[in-house]
């Protein structure tokens, strides 16, 4: 089983970059942030000719998740326990096979002392609160997402000039681990230790072509999640050529 997650940065703009990496790629479930469009109008058509099953929980012009599998959906759950009725779509969980998945679209934060930075620290304790409660990390369970936040030094193309900047600020770094103590493992650092492994980079410095990029984008797994993975790749190609998102897929095998 194939599991990718990629945050599309708008899922009807890069409709025809998605549907080709489907084409090609054949992931068995794939999870996307940022899709910015209500269910409503979501463009399931396509995607479901490929063969894929669609669950999604969106908002207009900002946010959303969904999830695609090829291999069916179960027990769909959107957002967090004690959200408003307006709150931001950022959460949706299913299952897949034997498989528990859990899709994140992480706040940003915008900058450290900001409102909305505060906020994220609260939304990442709120979502380890969930996942604590709501799911045994004795099963086969996989949190994906663009977590907006590196793990270490080694995440960033250039530690110094990012030292203590939003998605690489210390606190944030600590309330991801947190979110991790409920069970989880970073699944690419298993395969990859060392560092210069990006998923993410900014449209408005030509940072792709520069190689100044952040791995914000994660697979985090559970210890019987882990002992099935074979491998976890991030696909830096589908990041080229027209119109691309500022983020690259990152697929994860289970056996």
């Amino acid at each position: 089983m194939k599991i990718a997650t990629w945050n599309v940065n708008s899922v009807r703009a890069r409709l025809p970059k998605l549907l080709a990496w489907l084409e090609v790629r054949r992931p068995d479930v794939v999870c996307l942030q940022e899709t910015k469009c209500v269910d409503e109008s979501f463009p399931r058509e396509p995607i479901e000719e490929l063969g894929y099953q669609i669950a999604c929980f969106g908002q207009k012009t900002y946010n959303g998740v969904a999830v695609l599998s090829r291999i069916g959906i179960e027990d769909v759950r959107c957002g967090l326990p004690g959200d408003a009725e307006d709150a931001e779509r950022r959460v949706l969980g299913v299952q897949v096979g034997d498989v528990l998945v859990v899709n994140l679209y992480v706040v940003n934060g915008v900058q450290v002392g900001h409102p909305r930075y505060d906020y994220k620290l609260d939304w990442l304790g709120r979502v380890g609160k969930h996942l604590r409660e709501s799911y045994d990390m004795g099963e086969k369970v996989v949190v994906v997402g663009d977590f907006n936040v590196t793990f270490d030094d080694r995440d960033v193309h250039d530690p110094v000039r990012w030292r203590e900047k939003i998605l690489c600020s210390t606190p944030e770094r600590e309330a991801l681990r947190r979110v991790m103590d409920v069970g989880l493992v970073d699944s690419f650092r298993r395969f990859r230790e060392e560092g210069g492994h990006y998923t993410w980079w900014d449209f408005r410095t030509g940072a792709f072509k520069r190689g100044w990029g952040l791995r914000i984008d994660h697979v985090l797994m559970s210890e019987p999640a882990l002992a099935a993975c074979s491998g976890v790749e991030i696909d830096c190609e589908v990041r080229e050529g027209e119109k691309p998102s500022d983020h690259a897929p990152v697929v994860a095998t289970l056996d």
